[in-house]
């Protein structure tokens, strides 16, 4: 056999191993991304999937896993709780009170608000909520994944 059909062959069979191989691997991947239906992108307020807490309960209308980059929960703190001492994180939050009457707490200073107001807390700011009312205190926490 002549020295370019050898070279021809052996690019020829390596070509073809590359090409079989290249699609064995994509068959071999699956995707981790969620597949998103009208079933699962419409959440009804579901008392039984909630996770209970020291101070009340939460609930994941959207959570890291689900969503592309914000999440959405809401939480339900008894009177005089809070869910944790104030805090900073990298991630921004926003917070949205449905119930109640919140004590916000944003570097250094406090604001008490109620139903239909909302509290933006930029990132890597000092921050918290508390309960300051006689009833729970039900309010929606919006962040941003940073994955």
């Amino acid at each position: 056999m002549k020295p370019t059909t050898i070279i021809k062959t052996t690019l020829a069979v390596l070509f073809f191993h590359q090409i079989s191989f290249s699609q064995e691997v994509k068959k071999e991947t699956t995707s981790t991304e969620p597949k998103y239906t009208i079933e699962n992108c419409v959440n009804h307020f579901d008392l039984n999937k909630a996770t209970k807490t020291k101070v009340g309960y939460q609930y994941w209308f959207a959570d890291k896993n689900f969503t592309q980059e914000n999440t959405l929960k809401m939480s339900i703190v008894e009177p005089g709780k809070s869910t944790h001492a104030p805090h900073h994180h990298p991630e921004e939050e926003f917070f949205y009170i449905l119930e109640g009457t919140a004590e916000f707490f944003l570097d250094g200073k406090t604001v008490t608000a109620g139903p239909n107001t909302s509290f933006y807390c930029p990132p890597n700011a000092e921050h918290g909520i508390s309960n300051a009312g006689k009833t729970d205190l039900k309010y929606l926490v919006i962040k941003k994944d940073l994955k």
